[in-house]
């Protein structure tokens, strides 16, 4: 099951970080200022978390809420597994 909700929007979000990775190496490779390479990499973190955010979002609108319409405990429980099991793998 996907949650292929605005594909391309983070499709387009994805590529433009891409891109703000590689210029963080050129950056590196070039001896740029330090500050200026965190400041760009704290700006690639924060766009990666958006994405992250609209995907969550995304899970819970189609995938969770279908576990929880089709009534069968078993799928809803692991629907709900796999969401603990990410939140404990983000704390390690």
């Amino acid at each position: 099951m996907t949650c292929d909700t605005n594909i391309d929007a983070k499709v387009k979000r994805l590529n433009r970080i891409a891109g703000q990775v590689r210029g963080i190496g050129k950056m590196i490779e070039e001896g740029r200022y330090c500050m200026d390479i965190l400041t760009q990499m704290q700006a690639v973190k924060s766009a990666l978390a958006k994405v992250e955010s609209e995907v969550l979002k995304d899970h819970a609108a189609s995938c969770v809420a279908e576990a929880i319409a089709s009534g069968d405990e078993g799928q809803q429980r692991a629907k709900f597994n796999e969401l603990v099991e990410l939140m404990e793998r983000q704390r390690r």
